[in-house]
């Protein structure tokens, strides 16, 4: 995956707090996709952070692995499966970006949901 351009006239719809191992919501642990038309932005601060991309919503086997160190970021495209694992003392949060009004509407699927 390289970095997936978010469209210029795209915004921020939502940002979550800073996640750390003691609060990350396990589903972004496991296997689940970016909504239609939102892509999501992955900040790490402290620590590393490592992105798998999968082809498919029941492929494991990932096809794309990215290692996000502190004060990068990388971008998940829409409707992406993926999952990530963290280091420690990692922290980082994730903008979500679209182009049109996505408040009220969920930002990613876990798988079976």
């Amino acid at each position: 995956m390289s970095h997936h351009r978010i469209p210029a006239d795209w915004t921020i719809q939502r940002s979550t707090p800073f996640f750390t191992k003691d609060n990350v919501p396990a589903a972004l642990l496991s296997h689940h996709n970016t909504a239609k038309e939102v892509f999501g932005q992955l900040c790490v601060m402290e620590g590393t952070v490592t992105y798998y991309g999968f082809p498919d919503s029941e492929n494991m086997e990932p096809e794309v692995t990215v290692v996000i160190n502190a004060g990068q970021f990388a971008t998940s495209p829409p409707e992406y499966w993926h999952r990530i694992a963290m280091s420690d003392d990692a922290q980082f949060n994730i903008n979500f970006w679209s182009d049109t009004d996505k408040k009220d509407q969920p930002m990613f699927h876990v798988k079976g949901s």
